[in-house]
């Protein structure tokens, strides 16, 4: 379904927060004796022993032949509390992608510390599963802990791994235990065989415990009539017991007198295929981008055209082209790219290759690239790494001797999709950097494209479906335009600059992946809320650190980085926070710079989000003066709202 926007829309509080008309998702704290948890749906999340998470997350995934994940819908729920007991049994659906499957789940807690998850459905017709049962999330901050496995051959001693492992840390698992907060958890499974992978491959937060292994052939067909039954427990063995803390100010602290360059910062060229206006091009020249990202299958018609509007816009940007090029059969269409790119006034910043069909640069395509690139006396870095998760730089036999630069790309939505899970991946996104390091060592680092949902589906094991009339493609997240995205973005660079990496590339420059809504035509789709020309919150956060581009980052301590996220800039004696409310309750930071003064305040949230969708210079002149009182500075932000604060610093 489309409809037709013209002009600028008063859209409701939530979809300028997080893209959707409906409200999130009711939480309920519960408790089972010396455990607390968060109740969402048939979720329990931040299960805590306590201060200590000890499990991230407990779900039911059902996924299907491409491991896209089909969401629940629940036909019956019942919570039953008290002050150290809970219950909650349900009936839930999950029906799409040729999926159909329902189920009874119910999840139990007892004043003893012994939660219970339980799963008995079954299957409504036939069809293709990759995954059907729980899922355990254990939390990243387990990383070199002990545990203990109990496998069918025996125990199993070992450790949570500290650099990211490319492969199953823990394999036919039927329970685990580790030292949690002065006591022990111990973690039971039944109904298949259970195996752990380290999901920080994909920037989720958390080592995950999921059944029927990964050395089985997948996908299976499972028959009408046929039956999954598994129970999870979750047992607390002494350990202190968790508190529910009351709320107050949430801390972030700024150390101005710490800082590193940031990392170039480009933007991907928008894959709607549309050129840039003029209006566009002011708008984005002054991010500054430092190059334009542009992909390049040599393979298929086209590709010189698609190059020469990179060139142009990238020209009118004054910025360079990062390529990432796909090649034929031994190298083929290097040679034409590389002639193509000879004599050109527009700098080439980077050319990543890589083979058609290949998520992983090999040697021949990297030799022909070499070769190509040479003879045309066309000077740029050459290199590659994977088109796709970091996953795949991790396992792969790279020919790092030949490489100029490695890359890998990020999105938040591999395996999980609400609000919660993409921001609780952004303390996992330095995880990737520190153990990439490890494998790329001192060579120029990139991380792109960086976006909110996956460019491709590289696991697939056939065709992705068409959207439905009126859905967006798979590759297009509703929440591009919300504030959220603007407070995913701050984390982001946050996280990814402080780890050090030597470039970034997020999003696009125009449409639906990117900082600007398109311009040429009227037509939008009911499930992204958007009008012509629409200046997205993404892209006051990019003007914010361009801003400072000639400064630092500056790293930020966090009081609690599911609820607020912060991004620290420097140049001279001033200091810019980026501070944003990731929640749908408002709340206060408290925001510590040593010697802070003249300090004011520009707020981006769902009253002012219209101003800055259709006047951008008249929002960013909307700064008011803010006290501060002994280097702190208190800051109210609404729900999902960003507030960037301009403090000179007598401690730089």
């Amino acid at each position: 379904m489309s409809e037709e926007r013209t002009g600028p829309v008063a859209f409701p509080a939530t979809v300028s927060q997080f893209g959707k008309d409906e409200p999130l998702p009711p939480r309920h704290d519960v408790r089972a004796g010396p455990l607390t948890a968060v109740l969402e749906g048939g979720d329990l999340r931040y299960v805590k022993l306590g201060a200590e998470t000890v499990v991230l997350r407990l779900y039911a995934a059902i996924r299907d032949r491409n491991w896209d994940t089909i969401e629940p819908r629940f036909l019956s729920h019942e919570l039953d509390r008290d002050d150290d007991t809970f219950s909650v049994r349900f009936v839930a659906e999950n029906v799409g992608n040729d999926v159909d499957f329902e189920w009874q789940g119910s999840i139990t807690g007892t004043p003893d510390g012994v939660i219970t998850a339980t799963m008995d459905g079954v299957a409504r017709k036939n069809f293709l599963k990759n995954r059907i049962g729980w899922c355990v999330l254990h939390p990243m901050s387990l990383a070199g802990v002990h545990a203990t496995v109990e496998t069918p051959n025996g125990a199993v001693e070992g450790s949570f791994p500290d650099l990211i492992s490319p492969h199953q840390p823990f394999v036919d698992m039927r329970s685990i235990a580790h030292a949690a907060a002065g006591g022990e958890i111990v973690i039971r499974f039944e109904g298949d065989l259970w195996e752990m992978e380290d999901q920080r491959n994909w920037t989720d937060a958390s080592y995950k415990t999921y059944s029927t292994p990964l050395r089985l052939p997948y996908p299976v067909e499972i028959h009408e009539g046929d039956r999954v039954w598994q129970r999870v427990t979750i047992e607390a063995r002494g350990g202190d017991t968790a508190m529910l803390v009351a709320g107050g100010p949430v801390r972030v602290a700024v150390d101005p007198a710490r800082g590193r360059t940031i990392p170039p910062i480009g933007l991907g060229v928008a894959s709607h295929g549309a050129p840039l206006g003029e209006e566009d091009l002011s708008l984005l020249r002054a991010l500054q981008p430092a190059h334009l990202h542009l992909t390049l299958d040599l393979t298929e018609l086209g590709w010189r055209e698609s190059l020469a509007r990179a060139q142009q816009e990238a020209a009118a940007l004054g910025a360079a082209l990062a390529i990432e090029a796909i090649a034929g059969a031994g190298g083929s269409g290097l040679s034409d790219l590389a002639g193509a790119l000879s004599g050109s006034e527009v700098a080439v910043a980077r050319v990543l290759v890589f083979a058609d069909g290949q998520l992983v640069t090999d040697d021949a395509v990297l030799i022909a690239a070499r070769q190509a690139f040479a003879q045309a006396g066309v000077e740029t870095l050459v290199g590659g790494g994977t088109r796709a998760f970091f996953t795949e730089l991790n396992r792969a036999t790279l020919p790092l001797d030949a490489m100029d630069v490695v890359s890998y790309t990020l999105n938040p939505q591999v395996h999980a999709f609400d609000n919660a899970s993409m921001t609780e991946t952004l303390a996992a996104q330095p995880e990737t950097v520190r153990s990439a390091r490890t494998i790329v060592g001192d060579r120029p680092l990139v991380v792109g494209p960086i976006t909110l949902r996956l460019r491709f589906n590289p696991n697939a094991t056939g065709p992705e479906p068409k959207p439905a009339p009126g859905e967006l493609p798979s590759s297009v997240d509703y929440r591009q335009p919300s504030l959220f995205a603007a407070g995913w973005l701050a984390g982001s660079i946050n996280a990814l600059g402080n780890a050090g990496v030597d470039g970034l590339t997020y999003f696009e420059t125009t449409g639906w992946k990117g900082l600007i809504e398109r311009r040429d035509h009227p037509l939008r789709v009911a499930g992204f809320h958007s009008w012509p020309g629409m200046v997205f919150p993404v892209y006051h956060v990019l003007a914010d650190v361009a801003d400072f581009k000639r400064g630092q980052i500056l790293p930020v301590t966090l009081g609690d980085g599911l609820r607020v996220q912060a991004l620290a800039l420097r140049d001279g004696d001033w200091v810019r926070v980026i501070l944003a409310n990731m929640g749908d309750e408002s709340l206060s930071v408290s925001l510590e710079i040593p010697g802070a003064s003249a300090v004011t305040v520009r707020r981006l949230d769902d009253r002012t989000v219209n101003l800055a969708a259709t006047d951008p210079a008249a929002f960013r002149a909307s700064v008011q003066p803010i006290g501060a009182t002994d280097g702190a500075v208190m800051v109210d932000l609404p729900p999902f709202g960003l507030a960037t604060v301009d403090v000179q610093s007598a401690a730089v």
